[in-house]
């Protein structure tokens, strides 16, 4: 049965390029902010590295480091923990999306949509696998960064009123000269698949002189903005509610139709 109001909180910090001792002690210090009993940790993008190629010095196997660390985190705070990181697998390397539910136990998801523009095809593998996961009777579409400007990759279907999912959750690394695009696109793919939308991103300035303003979200099937921080480092918590969700899908039960 779907939890009527999944508690989620959303990490928005600065993160240091390939400097995982920094990131994880920074998380922690992070995480006494989230609020009492919250269900949903959320990362942004390569959580413990920030966003870049260097694969074969980063990546990690989904036995290492920080994998154990984002298990440990789970069990302490007894909430699913939300992440993308570099993983090596069978010689190759993903940008892969972790769910790791409050038991330690993972589901996961490759990046799709590598991102040309950083030659991101160059040194990862995508993935081809469309991947929802059932979390307290929530059915969560696990997507990363630059999927976001793929609609078709995303696309909500509805058979006799039961819905693919009922919550994307997008971690990012996006960069605020492209930041309109992606509050843009975070409120699209909301109303367009009547379902609730959170994205987190980072903040601060990274080694390649890029800014990044953050601007997470969590945006109700309406396409509404329900909480948003822009430029500061901070733990956004919020709750999403099962009641909207299913109000708004009767009252407005547009994806039938397609």
């Amino acid at each position: 049965m779907m939890k009527d109001g999944l508690k989620v909180s959303l990490i928005q910090c600065r993160q240091v390029e390939e400097d995982k001792a920094f990131n994880l002690a920074h998380f922690k210090n992070l995480l006494v902010h989230t609020q009492s009993q919250t269900d949903l940790i959320i990362f942004p993008e390569m959580f413990q590295t920030a966003f870049n190629m260097n694969a074969k010095e980063m990546a990690e196997t989904m036995e290492g480091e920080s994998m154990v660390w984002l298990k440990k985190m789970a069990v302490k705070y007894s909430c699913a923990m939300v992440a993308s990181l570099m993983i090596k697998e069978e010689g190759k390397y993903f940008n892969r999306m972790v769910f790791v539910f409050p038991d330690g136990t993972v589901s996961h998801y490759d990046k799709r949509k590598l991102f040309t523009f950083s030659r991101e095809e160059h040194y990862f593998h995508p993935g081809n696998e469309k991947v929802i996961v059932e979390y307290k009777g929530w059915k969560i579409l696990l997507q990363v960064c630059y999927d976001l400007r793929f609609p078709e990759i995303q696309r909500n279907k509805v058979d006799k009123g039961n819905y693919d999912y009922d919550l994307m959750i997008n971690v990012a690394n996006w960069p605020e000269q492209r930041i309109t695009h992606w509050k843009t696109l975070l409120q699209a793919r909301a109303i367009e698949n009547q379902a609730y939308v959170i994205g987190v991103n980072r903040v601060g300035k990274a080694v390649n002189k890029l800014n990044y303003t953050g601007d997470s979200m969590v945006v109700s099937p309406l396409g509404n903005v329900q909480k948003t921080k822009a430029f500061e480092e901070g733990v956004i918590n919020d709750e999403i509610e099962a009641k909207i969700l299913k109000e708004t899908r009767e009252k407005l039960p547009f994806l039938k139709d397609q």
